[in-house]
């Protein structure tokens, strides 16, 4: 039995993200005018980002591990009202202290809810086609940067900061509550028909047993290494393209051209993943993505930075849901929410790396050489800990590492 509310998972957890990842990055859109208007230094707004960068890390392993008790309809629902309120009381804040507090602590919770448990419910549902209906839930973190982001600029340009933070938080609730409702674990019946034979072959083990596993440890590394050697080029490429000459609206073009690739490699992976299996694949992208990586110093014009742009976009976004399905093959569903959420909080660690390297790197040699050179073998030791991974053998129990 292939019963068609999968689909319906799939499309609440693709506008989960997009709605609670595009209403946290969209911080860069309020940056300017928040500034102008309350005179708050610019570091001290974008701390509230980095404040949500580590809350969300965190909380993703404490909502996954959640979902897995109590399901994932309650955990999305708690995130959906908790995106809402922390956006609309920072649009009241009246202090810098009050504002980082209310959408550094906040909405970086309420980020937090959405990714790992909706990626956990979805596996719950899929067997065949898998890669994709994961690429399909990650997508909706490609779409954002080119809804959520628009809306808050139009509603800044039209009325003024408060204003949009306020009515996207009104937004929120209105579009994930309700969508929260339509969530729901997997029937037992759809459970047991999506296994088939091989029923005796999915992985039940406790999330101690999962954690000190050799394939939790390779794993969480890969995703680590990944995050750690892509964060910093994505976050500094605005930068690097100026430095090379490239104009300033121009060289933001190039970014957003990145994000919309990622938003087909999700896809274009998801795909080759069912029909390949997502190992080779996840190798295959993160070989393209360190080379990509060290490409950039090589190149200087416009139309060389958008073709590498779109290769290196399609890599990164393409590999990162393939982690989720790797994890749930090797660890089965019953603790699917708690290990996708600790390798998540893991990665989170490894995006936080490359902004402040990429920062640290400029300021004492005023050039980005030595990030991308860094970041490219970073990204080569992401490639070997993936090419080690293997999963358990059949009807074997995990060894502890």
């Amino acid at each position: 039995m292939k019963s068609s509310y999968r689909w319906v998972i799939v499309a609440c957890g693709a506008l989960m993200t997009c709605v609670g990842i595009g209403a946290m990055f969209s911080l860069a859109v309020y940056l300017q005018p928040m500034s102008g208007e309350t005179g708050w230094s610019r570091t001290g707004i974008s701390s509230a980002m980095t404040l949500d960068f580590l809350v969300m890390g965190t909380a993703g392993f404490g909502w996954g591990a959640l979902s897995d008790r109590i399901g994932p309809r309650l955990v999305v629902l708690a995130g959906a009202a908790l995106l809402g309120l922390g956006l609309v009381l920072a649009s009241g804040a009246t202090s810098l202290l009050q504002f980082q507090l209310t959408y550094g602590l906040l909405v970086g919770l309420a980020a937090g809810a959405f990714f790992a448990p909706m990626i956990a419910a979805v596996t719950d549902w899929f067997a065949d086609n898998r890669s994709l209906a994961v690429s399909l839930v990650s997508a909706g973190m490609g779409v954002a940067p080119m809804t959520i982001s628009p809306f808050a600029r139009w509603l800044i340009s039209t009325y003024d900061w408060r204003t949009a933070m306020m009515v996207i938080g009104i937004t929120a609730w209105l579009l994930l509550i309700p969508a929260a409702l339509f969530v729901r674990r997997a029937p037992k019946v759809v459970k047991d028909a999506a296994l088939g034979p091989n029923a005796a072959d999915e992985p039940s083990l406790s999330a101690r047993e999962a954690f000190r596993s050799p394939q939790f440890i390779v794993l969480a590394a890969a995703f680590f290494l990944c995050c750690a050697a892509h964060s910093g080029p994505i976050f500094h490429m605005v930068s690097y393209a100026i430095g090379c000459g490239i104009a300033p609206l121009a060289a933001v073009s190039i970014y957003s051209v990145e994000g919309l690739s990622g938003l087909g490699g999700r896809l274009l992976f998801g795909l080759l993943a069912d029909r390949f299996g997502p190992k080779p694949i996840l190798i295959a992208g993160l070989l393209v993505q360190a080379f990509c990586i060290g490409s950039y110093l090589a190149v200087s014009r416009l139309g060389e930075f958008y073709l590498l742009s779109i290769v290196f976009g399609t890599a990164y976004g393409g590999v990162m849901p393939l982690y989720a399905v790797l994890a749930r093959e090797s660890f089965g569903q019953r603790v699917m929410g708690t290990v996708f959420g600790a390798m998540t909080m893991v990665s989170a660690i490894g995006m936080a790396f490359g902004p402040w390297a990429g920062g640290t790197i400029f300021d004492a040699f005023n050039s980005y050489a030595w990030l991308y050179i860094g970041c490219a073998a970073i990204a080569l030791a992401a490639v070997a800990v993936a090419s080690v991974f293997s999963r358990r053998p059949v009807g074997q129990a995990l060894q502890p590492a």
